[in-house]
């Protein structure tokens, strides 16, 4: 394996045992020498595609969606503001609630800086889209 991912066997020894926490781009090349790839999924379980630079992905205006909004492509019933008057979906849309942006925000920032937040109760998941 090590031979395939290009890695040390003392490598994959350590990633195996536990006492490595491997990067990714070789926790990647790892996954690929067992026939294996990363995917991420949501809540729900859905795949989660990366968002692509898309020049069919623009607003109204044609401005190209800023990389604070969480973009959301061919949105389920619900995923949009719109939804609750009963709007017809565009194609792209994204959250806007800037509270709910906050909430996502406090919650990633606790999840990556958990050292920081050791003794901290996690704050609530999101659920709610508008």
């Amino acid at each position: 394996m090590a031979r395939f991912a290009k890695v040390s066997p003392s490598t994959v020894g350590k990633v195996e045992a536990g006492s490595l926490t491997p990067s990714l781009a070789v926790l990647e090349r790892l996954l690929g020498a067992a026939g294996l790839y990363l995917t991420v999924v949501d809540q729900e379980g859905r795949l989660v595609h990366p968002m692509a630079d898309r020049e069919d992905v623009h607003d109204g205006a044609g401005r190209r969606y800023p990389s604070h909004l969480d973009t959301i492509l061919d949105p389920e019933q619900g995923e949009w503001w719109g939804d609750i008057y009963g709007l017809a979906r565009p194609p792209e849309t994204y959250h806007r609630s800037s509270a709910d942006r906050e909430a996502r925000r406090r919650r990633s920032q606790w999840e990556v800086r958990v050292a920081q937040h050791r003794d901290v109760p996690p704050p609530p998941m999101v659920h709610d889209y508008y």
